[in-house]
């Protein structure tokens, strides 16, 4: 099995590192997949390959205008800002003065120079920048609501459409190249050392008829032990910065 590109693979690959089938593996099968769920919940929070930049569009509707917030898949981890495309802020009608530069100065690109329009944009960033800020958005990945402090009644319309900056988990099952990550198998499978261990120690001492010695309590030790060597090396090697997002 030289690439894993599947979820099954992934687990019979993590038991061949643990003996099996050589080595009889004393676990449920349910126990197995809790273990690697929990390897992509870390990966997923301290990986940056576990998560990924992107841009979500949204029609407003009129549920969201009498909820005042916006449900979002749960893929979304964290969510940075908001662009609104139409309605509000974003109109432009013929006495805007970004209409006005554009209709009177950049009527032809070819003779005019767009260096003044360039400055006074930034000018009018920074103004709109110092007097009304970003858009304050409230997020919390738990309830999958992104709340918008905006007069829902004045602000927007329904039908109109926003553009929301974020982040979201790396679907496996889409990008099955996850499956194969080398740091994500070292976790599943000291995880899974770790539960199975810790199952044995139940029967610590127990001699079998061959002879065998049942030593739970030191396989608990040793998965431990490299479950917290695999997340060092996560959080070494791929945490990001804490970032400014709501999540």
């Amino acid at each position: 099995m030289a690439i894993v590109s599947t979820r099954e693979q992934l687990k019979t690959w993590c038991l061949h590192q643990l003996g099996w089938p050589v080595v009889e593996i004393n676990l449920d099968d349910e126990q197995i997949e809790d273990a690697i769920d929990d390897a992509f919940e870390y990966m997923y929070e301290f990986n940056t390959d576990g998560i990924e930049q992107t841009y979500l569009k949204h029609q407003l509707t009129s549920g969201d205008v009498a909820n005042t917030y916006i449900e979002v898949s749960d893929a979304v981890v964290g969510i940075t800002r908001i662009f609104p495309v139409t309605g509000g802020n974003a109109r432009m009608n013929m006495f805007d003065l970004r209409y006005q530069m554009r209709l009177h100065d950049l009527w032809d690109f070819t003779n005019t120079s767009y260096v003044n329009y360039t400055l006074t944009m930034q000018h009018i960033r920074m103004l709109d920048m110092l007097f009304t800020g970003e858009q304050p958005i409230r997020f919390n990945r738990h309830t999958n609501k992104l709340y918008i402090d905006w007069d829902w009644g004045q602000d927007v319309n329904v039908g109109e459409w926003l553009i929301i900056e974020g982040y979201v988990i790396v679907d496996p099952a889409t990008y099955p190249r996850f499956y194969n990550d080398r740091l994500l198998k070292k976790l599943a499978t000291a995880k899974i050392k770790t539960i199975w261990g810790q199952t044995l120690s139940k029967y610590d001492g127990m001699k079998l008829p061959n002879g065998v010695t049942l030593r739970g309590p030191q396989l608990y030790v040793e998965g431990t032990a490299e479950v917290a060597a695999a997340e060092t090396e996560i959080r070494n090697s791929y945490e990001r910065p804490p970032p400014f997002i709501m999540g």
